[in-house]
């Protein structure tokens, strides 16, 4: 069975409006974050400008699929890149005079909406791989993970483009920048998106978005645990560190820094990105039965395991940070970036592989609200976490998750009957 008439046409440009949307979130991200912290926010604050972010991300992938079942795909997709446009230019309006509090409130309230437009993006490209993609030679496997590694790329440029931006030209011109691009995008996408994405079925109960398949559920919880093992260190633990270690205090040494810190997520983002992508080739997926596939996600949770295990030993038995440290830190983050990256395109395979076309967005919302929750876990405790005992407690916790996850993956059966979708 080969693709729908115009589905390389359609997944062309679904890909290209998810990548555009993925460079403004991972710019927003390093503005906001580098931002606020200049202006003296402390890590839990700093937390707290991304917890509603990750609530709005649970809350639309669990309705969300049933939005694009009942709508389309394309109108999640376009509500998606409108709503990130209103976001771009709704905190551009911050004011510095603000007081912190009604700063913080406002931000929550701002990334919130940009935490719904990110899953309604997220979910409409997701499902439309599942729709469009070749059947036959692991054509999912290959399809899904150029979509994902690429749009992780893709959002690493992002990460060193804001903190570029910061730098060069402040905090308000930059989001008002990436706004009018991100809307110049949408417009082309709207005007020369083709055929190929269903629009929907008005029959769709909200009630179907809860999975009875044992194995999405499972991999849900793994991937809660997953995600939330790479965000306790990602989002405010690391940023924070590097900031304290480069940063001498000066204009030109915060800058600097911006420049620094961007690098590294920027560099992190896009070796994840690369090795996702290329994850078919590395598995020898095309290849693989069901049950292989399916081992190999246990095995490579275990590696990844390791990583963060070893990196919080050495940063609790070295104390202060010296420079061998801080670049033992910097490589060993790089290994966790490529082994995560592998884990990542095994879950993102996994879950499209265990659902079926009728209910594909339902079944990607649920895991993606599952993501979504181990975001939002994982924003949490960065904050407390470095707060209490620094980057090495952050780490300690991610390979307290990332064993959990390992539990997770335990309970698949790909031998039960209807695991997977057969073409």
């Amino acid at each position: 069975m080969s693709q729908r008439p115009d589905g390389l046409a359609a997944y062309i440009a679904v890909t290209a409006a998810y990548w555009a949307f993925m460079l403004t979130d991972g710019a927003l991200r390093m503005l906001v974050l580098l931002h606020f912290h200049t202006l003296g926010f402390s890590p839990v604050q700093l937390a707290y400008l991304f917890v509603l972010y990750e609530i709005a991300g649970v809350v639309t992938n669990l309705s969300a699929g049933w939005i694009a079942a009942r709508f389309g795909l394309t109108s999640t997709l376009y509500a998606g890149l409108g709503l990130q446009v209103l976001a771009l230019i709704a905190l551009a309006q911050l004011d510095p005079a603000w007081a912190v509090g009604l700063s913080v409130v406002y931000v929550m309230l701002v990334q919130g909406a940009s935490g719904v437009a990110k899953d309604l993006a997220k979910m409409s490209s997701k499902s439309a791989v599942k729709l469009l993609a070749p059947k036959e030679g692991g054509g999912l496997f290959r399809w899904v993970a150029l979509l994902t590694g690429s749009k992780n790329a893709v959002k690493g440029f992002g990460f060193l483009l804001g903190a570029a931006a910061l730098a060069l030209f402040g905090f308000a011109p930059s989001v008002i920048g990436m706004a009018i691009i991100l809307a110049f995008i949408l417009a082309v996408i709207v005007w020369r998106m083709p055929s190929g994405l269903p629009a929907g079925r008005k029959d769709a109960m909200f009630r179907e978005v809860f999975s009875k398949n044992r194995n999405i559920n499972w991999l849900s919880a793994a991937r809660v645990c997953l995600f939330g093992a790479r965000d306790v260190w990602f989002v405010v633990g690391i940023p924070i560190y590097f900031y304290a270690v480069l940063s001498d205090g000066s204009e030109a040494g915060n800058r600097a820094a911006f420049f620094m810190i961007g690098t590294f997520m920027a560099i992190w983002i896009i070796l994840y990105g690369v090795v996702q992508a290329s994850a078919p080739r590395l598995l020898r997926a095309r290849s693989r039965a069901d049950h292989e596939i399916v081992a190999l996600a246990r095995h490579w949770v275990a590696a990844l395991f390791v990583v963060p295990a070893l990196l919080a030993v050495m940063l609790a038995v070295a104390g202060e940070p010296v420079a061998w440290m801080t670049v033992t830190l910097v490589l060993g983050l790089l290994v966790f970036g490529a082994l995560f990256a592998v884990n990542s395109s095994l879950h993102s395979y996994l879950i499209l592989a265990f659902t079926n076309e009728e209910r594909v967005t339902m079944d990607v919302g649920f895991y993606y609200m599952a993501n979504a929750a181990g975001r939002l876990i994982g924003t949490v405790l960065s904050g407390l976490s470095y707060q209490m005992g620094g980057v090495a407690l952050c780490l300690g916790v991610a390979a307290v998750m990332i064993a959990f996850s390992w539990g997770a993956t335990l309970k698949l059966t790909p031998e039960s009957e209807g695991a997977f979708e057969k073409p």
